[in-house]
Order: structure tokens, then C-alpha cells, then sequence
């Protein structure tokens, strides 16, 4: 179940039930967690399939993971540690 704030926010500005409102929210949150990665691939792939060129798609691609929420990389301890303490 997300965040039940958040539920109960999209449930109340939208009118959806409380259930309807947690599938609507488990779906975004499901969207916009696509490891970028996952997320260059298929964008990649998708302009390809519609003729875009490898410059076009990667300049179009850069431009839309600026305007993105993307998922965060797994980092390890160590990673962790090293943004903290340098």
C-alpha cells in the first residue's frame, strides 16, 4: 500500500475511491520508478522505431531525463559513505 497521506490526497482532489486512488498512485509510482537505465533503453528503442536518428534520439532522450522524476540507483554502503565523507 503507498503512502496513505498521499492516497487520501489524490482520493480527495479527484474523487476516486480510496482502493481506485492507491491503484492510480501505485501505477505512477511504478512509472516514474523505471531505473533510468531501463529508461534510456526504451525511449532509445521507441525513437528508433519511429526513424529517429542516434543524435536526435540521445539529444531528445538528455532533454527528457532533465524534465523526469527517475528512480535513484542502488548505491552500496561504501557509495553511501563516500557522498557523506567524501
Amino acid at each position: 500500500m503507498p503512502d496513505r497521506e498521499l492516497v487520501e490526497r489524490v482520493a480527495a482532489s479527484t474523487g476516486l475511491s480510496p482502493g481506485e486512488a492507491a491503484r492510480v498512485v501505485d501505477d505512477v509510482l511504478a512509472w516514474y520508478g523505471e531505473p533510468v537505465e531501463a529508461f534510456v533503453r526504451r525511449r532509445h528503442a521507441d525513437l528508433q522505431l519511429h526513424g529517429v536518428r542516434n543524435a536526435e534520439a540521445f539529444a531528445r532522450i538528455a532533454a527528457e531525463l532533465r524534465r523526469r522524476v527517475v528512480a535513484a540507483p542502488e548505491l552500496t554502503e561504501r557509495q553511501l559513505r563516500r557522498l557523506v565523507y567524501g
